[in-house]
């Protein structure tokens, strides 16, 4: 009977890591809509594109702070850049007022096994107090349509997921943490999850290039997920060296190191996004940049199907359509 007892706490970690994963599109991949916000007042229908695309999706947000001068009111504003100038949408009209209808359709269908519906992913632009408050608060008013987990006494206790259409993720900034989950008392819920820390990695640059495209994954993330911290946000520099503009074909042993990435993480019991996933030519070009473009369709249609195969849960990229059509197919 001991031995039984024994046998059954020992399989129910992995139980609850399986549980915790299936709860994002039954650890299936996501779309995840790459910088889906105007850029300079140019682009303003990148969200109605990722909506477009179907459910779930990722839509990424950055944000960053403006104060008006005139009042010395701050608010939080979807833009790529700290410094702000006030023309920026606000988060609650860009994001929340505009998916509304969804959420409160989901919410009246209350057909749970489809939540969340949309991934939500925060990139702060700009880590000051005030505005990470802020965001903290406007997220209680959409508490009732947000994903949350109530905080454990023990932060290695990791608490079920409540489900709901969003699902709010942001990145591993520590004051991040501080106010999204240290500042929550014990039993709180906690309305955002925080990525992990990936270990730093030391040398030239030209070795901590080689390096992060080359250690075993144990070596570039050992710690367990937390109650806050549920998720790895990796670059492709850790699938092929020097990442997409000094990819050449993509291979086997590259597939082979993609996937032993994403079950790594899937063991510790996290999801994985990797970031971001383009291939285009520069009549193409719709201010997505040349950062992360592998240079062709070809190229990036490889990378996407590998992506598929190994089963990332985000998989980013500012071809919005285009992915979401390899995916259906």
């Amino acid at each position: 009977m001991k031995t039984i007892l024994l046998l059954a706490l020992a399989v129910l970690p992995g139980r609850a890591q399986s549980r915790a994963l299936d709860f994002l599109n039954h650890n299936r991949p996501v779309l995840d809509a790459h910088n889906c916000y105007p850029v300079e007042g140019r682009w303003a229908d990148r969200i109605e594109r990722a909506l477009g695309t179907g459910f779930p999706a990722g839509i990424e947000q950055d944000l960053a702070w403006y104060v008006d001068p005139a009042t010395g009111q701050g608010r939080v504003v979807v833009s790529h850049e700290a410094k702000t100038t006030g023309a920026e949408p606000l988060l609650r009209d860009y994001f929340f007022e505009r998916v509304r209808p969804i959420v409160e359709k989901a919410l009246a269908e209350n057909d749970r096994a489809r939540w969340p519906l949309i991934v939500l992913h925060f990139d702060f632009k700009d880590n000051q107090i005030p505005l990470l408050r802020a965001v903290w608060k406007l997220l209680g008013d959409y508490q009732g349509w947000i994903t949350t987990a109530r905080k454990t006494a023990d932060p290695r206790v990791l608490a079920p997921l409540e489900g709901a259409p969003l699902l709010v993720l942001t990145e591993e900034n520590d004051a991040q943490e501080q106010v999204f989950f240290t500042e929550v008392p014990a039993g709180g819920k906690l309305r955002v999850f925080g990525s992990a820390h990936t270990r730093p990695i030391e040398g030239t640059k030209e070795e901590k290039i080689h390096l992060r495209a080359t250690l075993p994954p144990k070596r570039l993330l050992d710690e367990r997920p937390t109650n806050y911290r549920r998720w790895w946000n990796s670059s492709w520099l850790a699938v092929e060296e020097g990442g997409q503009q000094q990819a050449g074909e993509w291979t086997a042993a590259d597939e082979r190191r993609l996937r032993a990435l994403v079950d790594h993480a899937h063991r510790l019991g996290y999801w994985i996004r990797f970031y971001t996933l383009d291939g285009f030519g520069p009549a193409e070009d719709r201010g997505w940049g040349q950062d992360y473009n592998f240079g062709s369709r070809e190229a990036v249609l490889a990378r996407w199907r590998g992506a598929l195969r190994a089963g990332v849960n985000l998989i980013a990229t500012d071809q919005y359509e285009e992915l979401a059509g390899v995916m259906r197919r």
